[in-house]
């Protein structure tokens, strides 16, 4: 299906939606058409899909895979290799034995907005939260333990100079404020809604025309595989593991549906469909 890291109920942008369909190709290319005809589900102009479909040529997210189709390109390569991980959410947590990864940020600058915006998502991938000033923590319960940990950091974009390591008994005020810097009912509340929500959706895709399950799956796994890419895997007691468990296996199936759907779409012509809602057309 749609591996990315957006989600919306309105029209997605065209460059979302290309890179998700090359995400979820596995390195098959993708016909020019046939990310001009999936933009068109949602009421995107054929236009503004092919001048996309330039623009992340030009910026090395894809590239000609002959004439007329497109593949990730070397700077969208690392991008499918990270939104992946989703799949293998449990197989990444062991247990968790009360120590924390560590990462201090303090004495890194702030005035480039690229690296500090780079600095905050491999934060954020790795489920990182700051618990004092330039000090950012998470359990240490991660396969790999804080090795693994720290090359996925610096992968991601964290400066090599900022310090990755385990921090062990924390005095107990900063113990407790760091098990408080995620709101854990909420994340399993999360798991459950969700999980729901996709399995009712599963249950009644065969009522839907396909064009109407293709937006569907694309706009509602957007959001699931989102909420996977970025949720921090937390042990228990912080969350309920077996909620986040059956959450992942929902997403997977609810997934493998979705791909399906679209394998069939872009087997055949696809025409611009009347039933697309004014307020998800672009003008």
């Amino acid at each position: 299906m749609h591996p990315n890291v957006t989600f919306s109920q309105a029209v997605p942008q065209p460059r979302t939606l290309i890179l998700n369909l090359l995400l979820a190709a596995q390195g098959q290319p993708l016909m020019a058409r046939d990310a001009v005809a999936s933009c068109e589900l949602f009421g995107i102009r054929e236009n503004s899909a092919r001048v996309t479909l330039v623009r992340l040529s030009t910026a090395g997210l894809i590239e000609a895979a002959g004439r007329g189709a497109y593949r990730l390109g070397p700077n969208g390569t690392g991008l499918a290799a990270e939104v992946a991980t989703w799949r293998d959410a449990d197989r990444r947590v062991r247990e968790w034995t009360g120590g924390w990864i560590a990462v201090h940020v303090g004495a890194l600058g702030r005035s480039d907005r690229v690296a500090l915006r780079a600095r905050d998502r491999a934060l954020a991938l790795v489920g990182l939260r700051e618990l004092d000033r330039g000090l950012h923590v998470r359990p240490d319960n991660l396969v790999g333990g804080v090795a693994a940990a720290r090359e996925r950091l610096y992968k991601l974009g964290l400066d090599p100079s900022a310090p990755v390591f385990v921090a062990n008994d924390l005095d107990a005020r900063r113990e407790l404020r760091a098990r408080k810097l995620w709101d854990g009912k909420a994340l399993t509340k999360s798991y459950r809604d969700t999980r729901r929500r996709l399995a009712d959706w599963l249950e009644r895709v065969d009522e839907f025309e396909p064009q109407v399950a293709a937006r569907e799956s694309f706009l509602l796994g957007n959001k699931a595989i989102r909420q996977l890419v970025f949720d921090p895997l937390l042990p228990a007691p912080l969350v309920d593991v077996t909620e986040r468990r059956s959450f992942v296996e929902t997403v997977v199936r609810y997934d493998r549906a979705g791909r399906a759907i679209w394998r069939r779409l872009l087997s055949t012509p696809v025409e611009p469909s009347n039933d697309v809602p004014p307020e998800a057309r672009v003008h």
